[in-house]
């Protein structure tokens, strides 16, 4: 029998496919994981990979949406209407064994408060989310589920043969449950289409501690990137998948004439194959761009393990950059919009909806395109770069707005409000 504090919450466990790297899912944990420490919180982890202490871990590997078994589930369920017996009879197996695993977690380290992350709202690992869905319906377990994607909102999951368990644990509605969603948009919908009243609770960023001067070389940087220090270094921060339409970046850099014309990926392509990145690299060589990946220099600041200790983290590439592209045709809120603000540094933002409902109505200083670069926006970008008083009044009012509306102390209001009802919920 699984037993909680009723008194007050303590422990937490996180619990996702993946906690490693710089997604965007792993990147808001650490965010969560410091404003709960902060407030005398332990964060715990559960997933298939992690770079947070090892003595706060569970590593699980058949929790990974890498997993080969996963990785076979998903090819014979995704694009097609029909599930094969022996597909349900491996995801079933898979589920029991990870329900076993998250009660093990929960009783090794005394958890009060589970933090599903994105594992009961996209559906790339089914097996752990119907374990998790067990879990919690057999304990009546205290759990704020924090949803970063849905499966309606991508069109690669809209024909599945995951409908029946879809319905019931994508995300479910339990009562022990508090459901938090990082926009808008998608608060709506999950009220609309599951009847769940959720909190919106948006990406953050610690604003009220400013950035700290470059720590390593930013000449080094520019070697490893190609770059002398006369070029212009210019960031596309994201994982290079479809949706983050690296190809507006390169179109933008070509449309610049620069000397050395350059685009800089911060992020890896490894997370949905590599159809899409073979397909950028033959078009940035048609256009004579010369596409630049610092994936393997790039690492989070503070993250465990031998394979984590790169030469830069995240926060140095930003620092470095003269110029952000950010053209995504979607997101679930805009991580590296945050990230730029931050790091004060002009910003080109494609008007994603999300953007256009979340973001833009709080008036932030950007030059923004509509789905395609003109000439107007190169104009846009060299008046910017060119004018150091008008850069300076950009990236300083961007910076306060961040500050009022996306920062820690945002957040902090938000999630400790929630687990203050997750504690009266579940006393009574």
């Amino acid at each position: 029998m699984i037993k909680y504090n009723l008194s007050k919450f303590r422990n937490v466990g996180f619990i996702s496919t993946r906690i490693a790297g710089t997604d965007g899912v792993s990147l808001e944990i650490e965010k969560w994981a410091s404003v709960l420490e902060r407030n005398n919180y332990e964060c715990f982890y559960f997933s298939g990979e992690n770079d947070r202490r090892p003595e706060k871990c569970m590593l699980v590997e058949e929790a990974h949406f890498r997993h080969p078994d996963i990785k076979e589930i998903n090819d014979k369920c995704f694009g097609q209407r029909i599930r094969p017996r022996e597909v349900s009879r491996k995801i079933h197996s898979l589920r029991a064994h990870l329900k076993q695993k998250i009660y093990e977690f929960v009783k090794k380290f005394d958890i009060d408060i589970i933090i599903p992350e994105n594992v009961l709202a996209i559906p790339l690992h089914v097996p752990l989310g119907l374990a998790l869905v067990e879990f919690i319906a057999e304990t009546g377990f205290p759990t704020l589920a924090h949803h970063h994607d849905f499966s309606w909102e991508r069109s690669r999951f809209l024909v599945n043969a995951f409908e029946d368990y879809l319905g019931w644990a994508f995300p479910p509605n339990l009562p022990s449950m508090q459901h938090a969603v990082i926009n808008s948009v998608a608060g709506h919908q999950l009220s609309y289409r599951k009847g769940i009243s959720n909190a919106v609770v948006p990406n953050v960023y610690d604003f009220a501690s400013p950035p700290l001067p470059f720590a390593n070389s930013s000449a080094e940087l520019r070697r490893e990137a190609g770059l002398t220090k006369e070029d212009l270094f210019i960031l596309h921060p994201t994982r290079v998948v479809p949706r983050k339409w690296v190809e507006r970046s390169l179109e933008i850099v070509s449309l610049m004439n620069l000397e050395n014309p350059s685009l800089i990926i911060s992020h890896s392509a490894d997370d949905e194959g590599h159809i899409y990145n073979r397909r950028i690299q033959e078009y940035a060589r048609k256009i004579r761009v010369k596409l630049v990946s610092i994936e393997h220099l790039v690492g989070q600041k503070g993250a465990f393990g031998e394979k984590n200790q790169k030469k830069f983290s995240i926060g140095d590439v930003y620092r470095c950059a003269d110029l952000i592209s950010y053209p995504s045709g979607y997101e679930g809120f805009g991580n590296a919009f945050l990230e730029t603000i931050y790091y004060r540094k002009p910003i080109i933002v494609n008007r994603y909806s999300i953007y256009i409902a979340d973001i833009e109505p709080k008036g932030f200083d950007v030059i923004a395109i509509e789905g395609f670069v003109s000439d107007k926006t190169v104009t846009e970008i060299f008046e910017v770069l060119n004018n150091d008083e008008q850069r300076e009044e950009m990236v300083e009012r961007n910076y306060q707005l961040g500050n009022k509306y996306f920062s820690y102390e945002v957040l902090e209001r938000h999630l400790l409000h929630l687990i203050s009802v997750l504690e009266v919920q579940c006393k009574g």
